[in-house]
């Protein structure tokens, strides 16, 4: 259980960094007693804590978002200009999720099993680190939320798809895309955050209901173990989440791309030596 709720307190601090949760659950696992990898049905389960948080936090612009899309498309009522943009968004959620479900129903064993090298890790961590630095040094800063195209949405789509890789990082991916297509850091935050939403719930709804149906603990852990984690992600995910937003107003993401990168190579030289295992 303390292993559970350590890993619990990881998810909610890593989930919305651009650092990559997933990895760090991966990594954390090394050095737990025993060091087995809490796999990617632990990750999933407890990321719907961290998902729960973005609800709560950004509940007034997901209501605003969910009553003018039901407005448009099932009442067929005529909308105010603010309100067409709230709906054009709810549809470019929608159209920015399908490369992921996809891609993550098609690549299930790939993800669970392949990916989930420490190799692969800490590559990413590094690789990814410095695309996120290269996108927020050379992207634009004008563009907001209500310019996002179709084109846009799509590109963030796929740079999200690309977080089924531990390392990579679900918000680092969807961040460094926004960046390099002109938009602020609060706008690819914010996006960031909204996009993750149906992916998150969609996984981590297939995880827990596979488990249920198996009667099979999610990973290492017991359903109760995970649900404790799931809980306690929730708690700090929400309190991360009012930080990084802040932190975003004014500051660059550089401390972040820094640490990935003494990550990821911390990482490739503990493999190197033989101190953990891949």
């Amino acid at each position: 259980m303390l292993d559970a709720i350590l890993l619990g307190v990881i998810q909610g601090l890593t989930e919305f960094l651009p650092i990559s949760s997933s990895a760090h659950i991966r990594i954390a696992g090394e050095f737990l007693p025993g060091a087995q990898d809490p796999g990617a049905r632990f990750t999933a389960i407890t990321q719907i804590g961290t998902e729960l948080a973005v609800l709560f936090f950004f509940r007034k612009e997901i209501a605003r978002i969910v009553k003018a899309w039901f407005r448009q498309v099932v009442l067929r009522k005529e909308l105010a200009a603010s309100e067409k943009s709230d709906a054009r968004l709810g549809w470019l959620i929608a159209l920015g999720s399908l490369p992921i479900v996809a891609l993550g129903y098609l690549g299930q064993d790939l993800i669970r099993n392949n990916l989930r090298s420490l190799w692969i890790v800490a590559s990413m961590l590094i690789v990814f680190g410095i695309v996120l630095g290269a996108a927020d040094r050379f992207g634009g800063k004008l563009r907001e939320l209500n310019s996002l195209s179709n084109r846009d949405g799509v590109l963030y789509g796929f740079a999200q798809s690309l977080a089924l890789i531990p390392g990579v990082s679900r918000s680092g991916a969807t961040i460094a895309m926004g960046r390099a297509l002109g938009y602020s850091r609060d706008a690819a935050l914010r996006y960031s955050f909204l996009l993750a939403i149906p992916a998150v719930f969609g996984s981590g709804i297939y995880e827990l209901s596979d488990a249920l149906a198996t009667q099979g603990a999610p990973s290492a852990f017991s359903l109760g173990e995970t649900f404790i984690a799931t809980c306690v992600a929730f708690v700090i995910g929400y309190a991360v989440i009012a930080w990084l937003l802040k932190f975003v107003a004014t500051k660059s993401f550089m401390p972040f791309i820094i640490y990935r990168i003494a990550l990821g190579t911390l990482i490739l030289a503990l493999l190197a030596g033989g101190v953990i295992q891949a």
